[in-house]
């Protein structure tokens, strides 16, 4: 005689299909889940760290920009002083070549001529002075040829001043330059080999 099972069999294996389903679906979500909180404690501790990096550069940076700074101080100081040193060296240097000019200015005033002002830019000297006639300004411009430490002379204004004012009659206005024997614009300036062969003779 055939045995028929009468259980609802089908509906115990649905049942334990879905439940087996169930489970691998709350394992893979679970998994899932843990993967997630894994990443996003792992991106959160690069954030960190990157960010900690940044600030150690922006740190390091702005210690670099106050060194900067503090060299760009440095030789910026630096140059002023080489340029006071150089100013300092200069006055020294000229300081007999100063004196030499103003020697020769004195020995090539003819008389009645005297100078009201003097203003001494580089190497270019501007004189203001008065005299008593033309011909005393033409002697001062033919003195002030032939010293060996001026050239070029250049007379700018001569005018007669009204009566009263001061007693000489001609007010002038010249400029000059300042130069030394035997430097090339000497050397170049008209009459300069005559005054040397003049300076050798009487050596010998």
């Amino acid at each position: 005689m055939a045995r028929i099972n009468l259980l609802p069999w089908r509906e115990q294996l649905r049942e334990e299909r879905k439940q087996r389903f169930l489970v691998a679906l709350g394992a893979v979500l679970a998994l899932g889940a843990v993967t997630v909180f894994l990443g996003d404690q792992y991106l959160k501790s690069a954030i960190e760290n990157q960010q900690a990096r940044n600030d150690f550069v922006r740190k390091e940076i702005a210690v670099l920009d106050a060194r900067i700074k503090e060299i760009s101080e440095l030789k910026t100081r630096r140059q002023q002083l080489l340029e006071r040193m150089k100013i300092i060296q200069d006055l020294q240097g000229n300081r007999p070549i100063i004196g030499r000019v103003f020697d020769q200015l004195v020995r090539t005033l003819p008389d009645g001529v005297f100078f009201t002002g003097l203003k001494m830019s580089g190497k270019n000297i501007a004189i203001i002075g008065a005299a008593e006639s033309n011909n005393r300004v033409s002697n001062l411009m033919r003195n002030l040829d032939a010293s060996e430490w001026l050239m070029a002379p250049n007379l700018t204004e001569v005018k007669a001043v009204t009566a009263g004012a001061i007693d000489q009659a001609n007010v002038f206005q010249l400029t000059v330059q300042q130069t030394q024997p035997g430097s090339e614009e000497q050397v170049g300036k008209p009459g300069a080999a005559n005054s040397a062969a003049a300076n050798q003779g009487a050596a010998k």
